[in-house]
């Protein structure tokens, strides 16, 4: 009794809220947001060299060794780029969890009480296949690196810059982890009764051709194992959202 009168305090307070409350609201989210990243951010900074090296294992995986696999650097900023773009990735991914958080504590007072029930279950498996997507990618990714160094022959020798070779990682990374967000999205369209299961069983094989080719479309390294490790488990997605 005592949370239902709680709940419809929340509410009243927040309808009663005017435009500069939630501006002020958000900006007090974006606050906390800022400071999360900046500090995840800091935190991947001075942990470079250890995320660095679990960056280089597919390359090292690829070549057969366990060590010795280095990146040369082609410019005087390079690796100092490179330090950087690894701490704005690690930071927002290391902060993602908060962010996350801060946005539904932000959206959950407009929300009724039967869709509120569904915000933490959407962040929690948002985050998680994201993390899903991202470490496929890295499993596949030595894989990736033997057929473009196979396509290239046997008179080319690979010496690869940080900056292409953890620019490429970081870009697959990023798209498969985004790309698993395919179900979530799903999902939330059939919650909100603008796709139905029977909908997407008769689109079946439209998706399909769709899914395929997006996924030789989206992966920049354009290699039929990154191409299958997305276009196989969006499948798998698709149906499981049926």
């Amino acid at each position: 009794m005592a949370a239902t009168i709680l709940r419809r305090e929340r509410r009243a307070v927040h309808e009663s809220m005017t435009i500069t409350d939630h501006l002020g609201e958000l900006r007090r989210r974006l606050m906390v947001c800022v400071v999360a990243f900046a500090g995840a951010g800091i935190l991947c900074y001075l942990a470079y060299g250890s995320i660095l090296r679990f960056l280089e294992r597919p390359y090292c995986a690829s070549i057969g060794v366990h060590h010795g696999c280095a990146l040369y650097a082609t410019g005087p900023l390079d690796a100092f780029a490179i330090r950087l773009n690894v701490a704005g990735y690690g930071g927002l991914t290391l902060a993602s969890p908060v962010l996350l958080f801060e946005l539904w504590r932000f959206v959950t007072p407009g929300l009724k009480a039967h869709e509120k029930r569904y915000t933490l279950p959407f962040v929690f498996a948002s985050f998680s296949l994201f993390a899903l997507g991202a470490s496929i990618d890295w499993l596949t990714f030595p894989h990736v690196l033997i057929f473009l160094h196979a396509a290239g022959g046997p008179g080319i020798k690979d010496i690869f810059s940080p900056a292409t070779y953890i620019g490429l990682i970081l870009a697959l990374m990023a798209i498969f982890g985004i790309t698993f967000e395919f179900p979530v999205v799903l999902v939330a369209l059939e919650l909100a009764h603008v796709l139905t299961p029977a909908k997407l069983s008769h689109f079946r094989r439209i998706a399909i051709v769709v899914i395929v080719v997006v996924s030789a479309v989206i992966t920049p390294s354009s290699d039929p194992f990154s191409m299958l490790a997305l276009a196989v488990p969006l499948l798998i997605f698709y149906e499981l959202s049926i």
